[in-house]
């Protein structure tokens, strides 16, 4: 039998086949509009979503006998706001996870309402990124879409109610929207109340292994795919990244090197930092983990090559970097913004020690190594509490680069893993599918048959030494220009 892992991403939307021995057979990826119709603003339309997913199917299944596809999952980027009217008309474009415009509704949540009292309801602070704040910045600023919300989905759901009729959510990926109760694994009263919702309007819950239900006759024609197929539903890219990385067992961590950067940490029992700088959420083994991001990480290297610098070439442009630790250019890659551990959307992109005998490769390996310090500033916060890490598992787009890998183990001081797949929340994905279809009894199981460790680069303690002393300098840039972000903003604003 085949299963079906869908990663719904920023960019594009990614499809992986994989047979019940674990064996990928085919992978597909299909690329749709990414709008910012003010800065900091990000948006998409949902619809492109579903049509390039369902183009994608074709070739995904191109040779294939579509009678044995068992099952689809998801895995999904998160927090984004759908919103469908009484007839499941999507109201207008979703306001996604990277989109800063919500520092206002924020600002409410934690200071008017209060912190404690907003983590106390769901283990978590307000941050920009999150849906309550989008539903409460729709509620001021649109009020007659705000009006017409029938149903709160968010961009993962949207695919699965597509497919199956059914409004859907699963734990994991509601644990990021602020109106669930994270340690009780249902919505939190408190905060639909707080935010002005009803409970109706959200979606049922369901474990990240669970079906949902199966194809509606109309996505039958529309796939080419027979009725009975079931569809799971899935996980947050992240929880389903960490699936796929076999990121499971209490202690275990997973560094993500996606469009976004994320630290993750499973954990049995449900716990809060105290200061909230880390997530507590859902996994989707029915356990909970820790969660640091940062809202630009392989995306920051894809804009300074793309965008800056002008060519696809990515791994010719890391050859000429070759003595590791002795850049003096810093980059801080807060060109969205950033979450962890900053909480600040005025944060910017920033290059830092450039001289006259700066090159081309100086400032590529800077960026690299900026966003592998922001992801250590995550990592760090977890060792404060106790935390004991000293190796992960790596995974997104970003791991494929043996460069990026040795700065991951030498700049966090771990052992870095890569396993036999590379999709990450892809194959995730379809591993939670082949459990919901119960080829498996867990996930735990389903992981342990289909995940080994391939490859460990071991940090090298000459370079670890050389890289403490740049992250020690890296930490002082960003408080030391704290107050400029802000006034560069806020200028440009007025």
């Amino acid at each position: 039998m085949y299963y079906i892992g869908v990663d719904l991403g920023t960019s594009s939307v990614k499809l992986v086949l994989m047979e019940e021995t674990g064996e990928i057979k085919n992978i597909v990826a299909k690329e749709y509009p990414l709008h910012f119709p003010k800065p900091g603003w990000s948006e998409q339309e949902p619809k492109d979503w579903y049509d390039q997913f369902a183009v994608g199917i074709q070739e995904l299944l191109f040779g294939i006998d579509r009678k044995e596809v068992d099952g689809i999952s998801f895995g999904g980027q998160m927090h984004g706001l759908v919103m469908l009217d009484e007839k499941d008309h999507v109201l207008r474009p979703a306001i996604l996870w990277n989109d800063g415009r919500t520092q206002e509704e924020c600002d409410y949540l934690n200071q008017v309402i209060g912190r404690e009292k907003v983590s106390s309801c769901t283990a978590n602070m307000a941050l920009t990124g999150f849906t309550a704040p989008k539903l409460l910045w729709v509620k001021k600023h649109e009020p007659e879409i705000f009006e017409k919300i029938a149903k709160i989905m968010l961009p993962k759901d949207y695919l699965a109610y597509c497919l199956t009729g059914v409004h859907s959510t699963d734990v994991s990926d509601a644990s990021g929207m602020l109106l669930f109760d994270v340690k009780n694994r249902c919505w939190s009263k408190e905060m639909l109340e707080i935010v002005g919702v009803r409970e109706e309007q959200l979606a049922k819950v369901y474990e990240s292994y669970e079906v949902v239900g199966t194809l509606t006759e109309e996505a039958s024609k529309k796939l080419d795919l027979p009725l009975g197929v079931r569809v799971i539903a899935g996980a947050g890219d992240n929880a389903a990244g960490a699936v796929g990385t076999g990121t499971l067992a209490h202690g275990m961590c997973s560094v993500s090197l996606g469009t976004s950067g994320t630290v993750f940490i499973a954990t049995d029992k449900f716990a809060v930092d105290d200061k909230n700088a880390m997530h507590s959420f859902a996994h989707a083994n029915g356990k909970y983990h820790f969660l640091g991001c940062m809202l630009s990480a392989a995306s920051a290297n894809k804009w300074w090559m793309d965008e800056i610098i002008g060519t696809k070439e990515y791994a010719k442009e890391q050859q000429g970097i070759t003595k590791l630790g002795e850049n003096q250019v810093f980059f801080l890659p807060y060109l969205m913004g950033e979450r962890t551990p900053h909480n600040n959307p005025c944060a910017r992109g920033t290059f830092v020690g450039m001289t006259m005998d700066t090159t081309r490769e100086d400032m590529t390996e800077a960026v690299l190594e900026g966003v592998t310090f922001a992801l250590r500033d995550a990592l760090e916060i977890a060792r404060s509490f106790g935390v004991q890490i000293d190796r992960v598992r790596l995974n997104g787009g970003g791991a494929k680069s043996p460069l990026w890998c040795r700065m991951v183990a030498n700049i966090m001081n771990v052992k870095v893993d890569k396993i036999n797949s590379e999709e990450g929340p892809g194959f995730g994905a379809a591993i939670l599918a082949a459990v919901g279809c119960k080829k498996f009894a867990s996930v735990e199981e389903a992981a342990q048959k289909l995940i080994r460790v391939v490859e460990t680069t071991e940090p090298e303690p000459e370079l670890v030494e050389k890289y403490e002393k740049k992250y020690q300098v890296f930490r002082q840039i960003y408080p030391a220009l704290v107050p400029v972000y802000k006034e560069m903003v806020h200028s440009l604003e007025s």
